[in-house]
């Protein structure tokens, strides 16, 4: 019987180059995952995820298959309180020092019209960023939030009506303590000169109609509004809202951006 021989571990080979690696891992991973959820206690969704350590200069690459048995050891769904966990044993099973993950995902709200109350379901974008240094982890939660925005320069000039577009808020969070998804998008939606629904009626298309116009904002307004709102919330210890209109009287789209004043404090 022939002997088998050791395979070579090439990744584990020294690299003479001298320039460390800040990032190295998978993208594009797609995971069953578990969030928390106000209204059912727990959503399941499916996570785009991206898992990441640091590779010191000596070695010629990191092994990428540790990444996905790490995660399948956290169970066939993820749950995001077992997220730092996840970081420490990717940091202890590629001898890092520092380990990431981000996990972009649908979130789902069920929302009645304003008039007629006829149910439909909302979806946002949801992104959690983690990061593992040393012993402290780093985490962000991020909403995005599509929004309805009416220009105060259009209904102030106009004779007739009023140019509105849809619009997209991102709001990114640190926190002290664990923040609601919904809360952290009832803020934003609170911000526009209106929200969206999928299901409107024409009583609800009036409505929502009408409540836009009576709520100009240009897209500075929404990112100081947001500021505003999110400055006052004694649970977020850091923030940075962006909105992006997309404009239905240009070919190209308004942007204004607003960072957190408090500084860049770290969650526990």
């Amino acid at each position: 019987m022939e002997k088998i021989r050791p395979l070579q571990d090439t990744q584990g080979q020294r690299d003479s180059r001298g320039i460390p690696i800040d990032r190295v891992g998978i993208r594009g991973l797609r995971y069953p995952m578990q969030v928390r959820d106000k209204a059912r206690s727990i959503q399941h969704t499916i996570a785009t995820t991206t898992l990441t350590v640091d590779l010191p200069h000596h070695f010629k690459g990191t092994h990428m298959s540790r990444f996905v048995e790490v995660l399948g050891e956290f169970g066939q769904e993820l749950r995001v309180q077992n997220v730092p966990d996840l970081l420490r044993e990717l940091s202890r099973r590629l001898n890092s020092e520092s380990a990431h993950a981000t996990f972009d995902f649908p979130f789902f709200l069920e929302k009645k019209a304003p008039v007629s109350g006829s149910p439909g379901m909302m979806d946002y974008g949801v992104r959690f960023d983690a990061e593992l240094k040393g012993k402290r982890v780093d985490f962000i939660a991020t909403v995005i939030v599509p929004v309805t925005t009416l220009c105060p320069c259009s209904k102030a000039i106009a004779a007739r009506g009023a140019h509105n577009q849809r619009g997209q808020v991102t709001l990114s969070v640190r926190f002290r303590k664990p923040v609601w998804i919904e809360d952290l998008i009832a803020l934003v939606e609170q911000c526009a000169s209106s929200e969206l629904y999928s299901v409107l009626k024409r009583p609800d298309e009036k409505a929502v109609t009408e409540r836009a116009y009576d709520n100009p904002v240009f897209v500075e307004d929404v990112v100081r509004n947001v500021a505003a709102r999110a400055s006052r919330e004694p649970n977020i210890a850091w923030f940075r809202v962006e909105a992006e209109n997309f404009e239905s009287i240009h070919n190209h789209n308004a942007y204004a951006v607003v960072e957190s004043r408090k500084g860049r404090r770290r969650a526990k």
